[in-house]
Formats: C-alpha cells, structure tokens, sequence
C-alpha cells in the first residue's frame, strides 16, 4: 500500500455509520456529527480489517457517549454467518452459544432481554420468546454498521439497563456504486449421526447499490439464503437426587435422577431480502423508505433415551462415590423411552418504515420517522415414543440395566442389557405409563387387552407421543416526531425535542397434543415406509438405535391427537397476549466549550416513559371431570418514569480523551412475567410420584403479575481513552450500575392438597401398580419486583497496528479487550448473562492481498436460561467457555489479472478446539448438561463486480 500525508476523509466514516432514523442519533461531536478526527500525518490508506478499525475508531473518538463500533469490514468475519458473532467480540460485550450458533449478547453483564435493540434507530422486535433480539437471525450482508451505546443518551427509541444496540442498514446516497455476489460452503467437522441429515450447507448472497438523478436517488437491495447444518451430541440429566440411596454408607449424596441423552442434527434455513430508496431532491429535504424481511426454519432431529437411572436405596449397586456424589453405579433396570423428536421452529420477521427530514432553515431541523414491524413464530417439538412394547403389556420386553461413570462430560455408559438398533425388536408404543392426564379420553378405556397385572391397558398406557408448539405473535406500530435546532455560537450546540409512541403486543399460544398409536391398546413394528437406518449413540456408550422418520408419521394419520389444552392446566395457564403502549417526550442538549486548550463537550437531557402495560390469560387447574377449568384473566398497570442523562467529556489534545456520565435507564419487564394467568400442575412420571423430595415431586404450580414495574439503575461511568494513531487506541473504562428495581421469580413450598383428586393424581409403575402420591408439598412460582442489587466494572480495550511501532511489521496488528464485571442481586443470585471475566483478542496480518487472523473469546460462568417442560422458559447455571476461530485468505484485487480483480477468497475454521457447552447444577455443583458441536469449516468467495 502506498504511504499518504493524509487521513480517509471522515466524513464518509460517519456518513457510512449513519442512517439512524433520528438526525440526533449519531454518534459523532455534537458540534459536528460528520467532524473528522485530528489530523495525523503518518496517516495511511488502507483496506480490509484495519480500514474497518480505522473507520470504528474515528466514530468513538467523537462520540459524546461511550460506544463502541463495528463498522462494515468488521461484520462477516470471524465467522461470517450473522452479526452476532461480531458483537461478541467488542469490548464489554459477550456472545452466548444456542444450538451451536452465537445467537444472545450480554452487555456488561446483561443479557439481551435487558439490552435495547434498534436498528436505523428504531425498535426492534425479534423471534424470540421474550424481548431479547436473536441477534443470528441477522445476515451479516444486510448490515452495514453496529453501534452499541454503554451510556445513553435521552433521544435513544430504546433503552435497557445494559445498554443499546442499534444495527445500521446501507445508505446508497453515502455509499459508492456496488454490485456484490458472495457464496459460502459450510461443513461440520463433526460426521452426522443422523442418517436423514447432511453436515454441509451452503450460503448465497447478492448486494446491489446505485445512485440515479444526479444522485438524487439512491437504491439499496440485497437478497441472501442460508442453509446451515449443525451437528449435538447432547447429554442432560433431569437433576440429582440426594433422597435416593437412604441406608448405607452412600445416603444422602446426590445420584443422577434420570437422563435425557440424544444425537442431533438440525439445519437452519434462512431467506432474507432487504432494500432501501433513498430520495433526496435538495440538501434541505430527503425521504427514506426501507424494509427488512425474513423467512427462516429451524428443522431437525433428536434421537435417543429418557430414561430414570434408579439404584438400590440401600447403596447395594454403588460402585464407586466422593464426599458428596455417587460417581459410578448400577441401575436396579428401567424399561428405556427410545424417543425420536423432530424439531421444527419457523418464523418470519417483516419490517419496514419511512423517513422525512426537512431543513425549513440553515439551523433548524424536522424529522419525523413512522415505521411497523412484525413478527410471528411457530416453534414445534414432537416427541414419538418406541422401546421394547408398550408399557404394561405381557409382551414387552424385559428392564434395561445399565452401568455408568461420571466424567466432566457427564454420564458415560456401559454394559447396557437391552439394545435398539433391531428393527425387529424395537415396538412403535410408549414403553412407560405417562399417560395419566389422558384420564378423561373415554375412547381410550378397553376391556379386550389386559395387561401383566390382569388389568385392562388403559389411559395411563396410552400415551406415545407428544407434540409441543409454542406459537409467537408480535407486532409493533412506532411514530417520532423531532425538531433539532442549531446554534452557531454559545455553550449549548444543539437542542433536540421530540417524542415517539409505539404500540406493541406480544402474543404466546402454548399449545399440545398428546398422542396415541392406531395399534393401541397393542403396539406395533415401525412402518418400513418410515425407516431411514440407524443413529449414532456409541459417543456415550450406548451403541446405534433405529432410525425413523417421525415427523411424517405425526402428520399422518398414524398417531390421534388429544388436545393437551384441554388435559394440562400449564398450557393456557401459558397462554397469553401483553399489549404496552408507550409515549416517550424527550429533550436533549448538546454542548461545547473550550478551556484553557482543553475541549469539553457532551449532552445533557431526560426522557419521560409514560406506560400502559396490559396483559390477558388463564387461571387454570384440573377439575373434578379431569378437564382443564381455564378462567379468563385481565390484569395491568399505569407507570411514568424520567430518565435523565448526562455525558460530559474533555477532549485533552494529543489523542487524549477522558468521559464521565451519569444516567438513569430502564428495561421494560419480561413479557412471559407480565402473563396475569396461573396453571396447577402434576406431574405423573412414576419417578417423580413417588419422590418426596418437593423440588422433584409431582407438584408444581406457577402465576404470573402483570403489574410489574420495570428492571431500573442508576449508573455512572468513567473512561480514559488515547489515540496515538488513526488506527491504534487504548482504553480503560469503569462503571457503576446500582440496580433499584429488578423483578424475579420467586419460588417457594406450597400445600397442595386442595387440589387432590384421588382418581386422577396418582402414578403408575411397569407392573400396572397405581401409587398415590409421596408427597402433597411442591413448588410454586411467581414473579415479584422490588429488588435491589448491583453491578460493577472495569474495561480494558486496545487496538495496536504493529506497523505504526516497528515499519517492519506493517500489515500486523492486534485488538483486544478484557471485562472484570462484579455484582449480584441482594437476595445473593446471579444477574442473569454476568460472567465476571471476559476476553477479547484477535491477531491479525493484512499486507498485498494477504489476510490471515486468528481469534479468541473467552468468558467465565454465567445464569442463562433455556426452554424447559411444556413450552416453558427455566434458569441454568452455564459454565465458562473458550471460542476459538481462524481464517485466511486472499483479494486478488492487486493481483495484476484482469478478470480476478473484484475476487475475494478465504477459509475460516470455528470453534477450532471443540469447545462444548456446559451446565452445571447450583446446589451440588456436578453437570447437569453438555452438548458438543464439533469443529466448524467454511469456505468463502466473493466477487465485487463493481
């Protein structure tokens, strides 16, 4: 690259960041939001990741709040399927593995249903199922930049107690003529173990940018599909159970209770188009028009056992234990659930909006911004059982007995007794009585079969299968008007005021079946026009089982349905719709002033949040008939909060710069929370019938509140920054959020024996023997506010050109950054996405066409969640992780040919040392679950045609 005695002109770096929907949200000096940076004489040209660095660098430098930025370059590399994975990399921010792919953010120790999300600056929905933007649902070709503010300031469309993330589509009016094809091939290093599955897949996408009219008119329009496999070695237990052995040396320590253990393959399809129309007739007035819309599934396959691990209560089948935990033991034998569950999530996400800015005068700006978003999402789990017969049957086969050692990856097994890879052996039927919220169907009670125990099968052997959905709806409807007026001299630059309304709704329908083979009340071999071979269980001892396409048999004919809304208090006692409509007045005044050679500069402001927060539901229990009594509920509340905000900074000369704000920020509460309805439930699993322990017991009851407030902080912040080149900073930043309202699940014991029906709450084991319940106390959950907590932190940030060091060394560079987070809620748990560590490095060599870098993420343990039983949303404990990714490649844009000059190629490997994702168990500490991804491979080629 040749050497120039100038900067990249800033005004493109900015205009390439802007295109927020209000003229204020920008995030440059407030006495010129398109100023650039000091000059710098050793300043040089340059492209590829330092040109993106230099481009993010420039818009924090002028930033009046604390930010941090990705520009274009930065988004797609490292991998380049989504943004998320991107913004995991910026400092103070932490990505969070789903599924195998990077989906959530945390944001200073706050995960994403306490960050705001806009993009052009307007809220953003996702597909979710709570407030929490999905942020992999993004392209990384749709997206131009990211900014993701720490400190706020009052002209934000949404706030959160962590901070924003507003992403940024093109702008083709500040944006070169382009025309773009970019294809990637995608390959799982670890081999299928599903025979109906592939581990390639394939992504395409073609951008298009262009100005007519005398650049008056500029259009944006990129269509991208994806198709992106992913391969699960998942291993779970349902919890440890200390009650299990009660005699013998070993009582008391904690025993595995059961297992839920499968191999799975899913493939994530992905449609997305987006454009952009750009009018602009005069300097004074402009109208911007964009829309967003994408079409995805999430399909696959889950195949393995869920089966109780039960041992001797007197210790007798223990082979080896610790202080406080069995590591190795024999099963007493248990009759195995081979379960194949098809997963089947699709959604689609359409937003579009307009934009009019008018400048009646020189100083003096009018913006309004309307804008619609929805969203919807069918999210299916099917569960079909088979084993050795149907449970209670004189023909089904005998228990399985298994060995098993505890490892850091949990349960390894040995000498199993059964197996289930025969299918001549293995039976299309449930092979444990589950069936108990069956007992209403009348069809389902015969006389003809008896079972082992000279009873008639009847309802409680009768299930085999289930089908969960949870089905989304969300819409939002927002409109901003704002006036900026300018003033040339004077403290104060700028004063903006305005006010935004939006009406939102988010609607859940939880929604089940419970499903009964036509070979009831005998079982049957599975149809050969369903058989597809066998998985691959040998990764946790348990050898290969029969493979089958369940899916198809759930949409035929093959299984009836019993509508579990009918049979499950927790299904409409989860149903629900929440409507807010918000009005948020702001004002915001920017200012400037010089010292003794020392530039201060900021905003200072407040915003009003005036909230109508309503919420729709079912109370619901079980009756005397055995039906679900489902009683409508409404419920909300008013509430108005200020939020002030103050961002003052000293701009010291030589790239040398300090911050410090005070503010007050929000996160409107969790939707699932805001759900006014209540469910009683009972669980007839055998194994936890006759627990008395009342965390596994049969018992469990939840209720919402749809009063809450929202999650607020107060918090202050304090930074240092200098720049000693256009493309090289340090930083150190800290912070102090002190948390005054947070709302959480509370749960506590309850007596549940006004809900007994001695007809219908009992448990039936593999002899057909009925057991009333162990225990009438179990857990009750609801959600309250009102606590108090904090959090707090140090940032340490760098970006280091080598070159700019040592002139040898050009084309080298580092960026790195490290988080120290602190906090807790006063009650002692966890603020749910805070890991007190964080890392960030990558290295990286750009010189002649050339790139090579390697990448790092690194983060402590953390509270997550995860979707549990029936459609629900619980807490888990997740362990530290360590992300590692590569990539190298090569533009042939200086390559001297011709016809190769807009070629780009490259090959990245991800997740390089097969980290796996870990769970573990509060109380004792021990795993709880591991899922093992494998190793990832992509190869990349695009081509700019202009």
């Amino acid at each position: 690259m040749n050497a120039r005695k100038s900067l990249v002109c800033s005004t493109a770096i900015v205009a390439l960041l802007s295109g927020s929907a209000a003229l204020a949200q920008t995030a440059g000096s407030p006495s010129d939001p398109n100023a650039a940076p000091p000059a710098a004489d050793d300043a040089i040209v340059v492209t590829g990741i330092r040109a993106s660095l230099q481009r993010s660098q420039a818009v924090k430098q002028n930033s009046t709040t604390v930010v941090e930025v990705l520009a274009a370059e930065d988004i797609g590399k490292l991998p380049q399927s989504s943004v998320a994975d991107s913004l995991g990399r910026l400092a103070g921010l932490a990505g969070e593995r789903r599924a195998g792919r990077v989906s959530g953010i945390s944001v200073r120790g706050f995960r994403e249903d306490f960050v705001g999300t806009t993009m052009n600056g307007r809220e953003l929905i996702g597909i979710g199922d709570n407030r929490g933007v999905e942020y992999d649902l993004y392209p990384s070709e749709i997206i131009d930049s990211a900014v993701v503010y720490k400190t706020p300031s009052a002209d934000l469309s949404a706030m959160g107690v962590g901070g924003t993330v507003d992403l940024r589509t093109i702008r083709p009016l500040e944006h070169k003529r382009t025309l773009v094809v970019n294809g990637t091939f995608e390959k799982n290093g670890m081999k299928s173990m599903n025979p109906d599955f592939k581990d390639t897949g394939y992504r395409v996408a073609l951008s298009y940018s262009d100005k007519f009219a005398d650049d008056t008119i500029g259009i944006a329009l990129t269509a991208a599909t994806t198709s992106s496999p992913t391969q699960d070695r998942f291993f779970s237990v349902w919890g440890y159970d200390k009650g299990a052995i009660s005699s013998g040396p070993d009582a008391g320590k904690y025993v595995p209770a059961g297992i839920d253990i499968s191999s799975r393959s899913r493939v994530l399809k992905r449609k997305t188009l987006a454009g952009v129309l750009e009018f602009k007739p005069s300097d004074t007035f402009s109208i911007t028009l964009d829309g967003l819309y994408i079409d995805f599934s999430d399909r696959g396959i889950s195949r393995g056992f869920i089966e109780a691990l039960p041992v001797a209560s007197d210790g007798s089948t223990v082979i080896s234990s610790n202080g406080s935990a069995v590591t190795s033991a024999t099963t007493t034998g248990f009759n195995s659930v081979l379960r194949t569950d098809p997963l089947d999530k699709r959604g689609k996400l359409k937003t579009f909006g307009g934009n009019l800015k008018w400048e009646p005068t020189h100083d003096l700006h009018v913006v309004l911004d309307v804008s619609h978003a929805e969203s919807d999402k069918r999210d299916t789990r099917g569960e079909s059982y088979s084993g050795l017969g149907r449970a209670g049957l004189t023909t089904q086969g005998p228990n399985n007995i298994r060995t098993y050692n505890y490892t850091s990856d949990g349960l390894h097994f040995s000498n199993s007794t059964q197996s289930y890879d025969d299918f001549n052996v293995v039976r299309l039927a449930g092979p444990q009585s589950w069936g108990g919220s069956l007992a209403p169907i009348g069809e389902l009670n015969q006389s003809e079969v008896l079972g082992r125990n000279g009873d008639p099968i009847g309802f409680a052997q009768a299930q085999d299968g289930f089908v969960n959905t949870g089905i989304f709806d969300e819409r939002l409807n927002s409109l901003r008007f704002e006036v900026v007026k300018d003033f040339d001299e004077g403290f104060i630059r700028h004063v903006n005021v305005g006010v935004r309304y939006s009406d939102h709704k988010k609607a859940k329908t939880n929604q089940g079946y419970f499903l009964t083979a036509e070979t009831y009340p005998l079982d049957g071999a599975i149809p050969e026009s369903a058989r597809r071979g066998t998985a691959d269980l040998g990764w946790v001892g348990m050898g290969n089982v029969v493979a089958y396409d369940a899916l198809s048999l759930i949409n035929s004919n093959f299984y009836t349905k019993y509508d579990a809304g009918s049979l499950e208090p927790d299904r409409l006692g989860d149903t629900y719709t929440i409507r807010e409509k918000v009005w948020q007045p702001f004002i915001k005044a920017d200012f400037e002033h010089e010292f003794g050679g020392v530039r201060m500069f900021g905003n200072v402001g407040v915003q009003g949040v005036i909230t109508r927060q309503r919420g729709s539901g079912f109370n619901s229990q079980i009756g005397a008939d055995f039906f679900d009594i489902a009683t409508p509920i409404n419920d909300g509340a008013n509430y108005s909060r200020a939020l002030p905000s103050l961002n003052v900074n000293f701009d010291l000369g030589g790239g040398h710069t300090l911050r410090f704000a005070a503010s007050k920020v929000i996160s409107r509460p969790r939707i699932d929370y805001l759900n006014p309805g209540s469910s009683v439930k009972f669980r007839n699993n055998i194994a936890n019938v006759l627990n008395t322990d009342p965390s596994l017991g049969p018992w469990v009851s939840t209720s919402g509140n749809a009063r809450l407030r929202p999650y607020e902080a107060n918090q202050f912040d304090a930074s240092y920054e200098y720049y000693f080149a256009p493309d090289g900073f340090i930083s150190v930043a800290g912070f102090y959020k002190k948390l005054v309202n947070w709302n959480v699940a509370t749960t506590t014991l309850r007596d549940f024996t006004q809900f007994y029906i001695p007809s219908y709450h009992y448990g039936t084991d593999d002899e057909g023997v009925k057991h009333a319940p162990a225990t009438f106390t179990g857990l009750n959950t609801t959600y309250t506010g009102g606590l108090k907590g904090s959090v707090k932190g140090v940032e340490l940030q760098l970006s280091v050109p080598f070159g700019r060091l040592v002139p040898a060394l050009t084309g080298f560079g580092v960026v790195g950054g490290a988080a120290f987070t602190d906090g807790k809620l006063d009650n002692g748990t966890a603020v749910p996405g805070l890991s007190k560590r964080v890392y960030q490095l990558t290295g990286y060599f750009e010189k002649a066409g050339f790139s090579l870098r390697g990448s790092l993420n690194k983060r402590s343990s953390w509270l997550s969640e995860d979707r549990g039983g029936s459609n629900t949303i619980s807490p888990v404990n997740r362990a530290g992780q360590t992300l590692v990714d590569a990539q190298i490649g090569y533009d042939f844009k200086d390559s001297g040919i011709k016809y190769l000059e807009g070629l780009r190629i490259s090959v990245q490997g991800q997740n390089l040392t097969n980290q796996k994702d870990v769970y573990t168990d509060s109380a004792s500490g021990l795993v709880t679950r591991v899922e093992t991804f494998g190793r990832n491979v992509l190869l990349n080629m695009t081509y700019s045609f202009f």
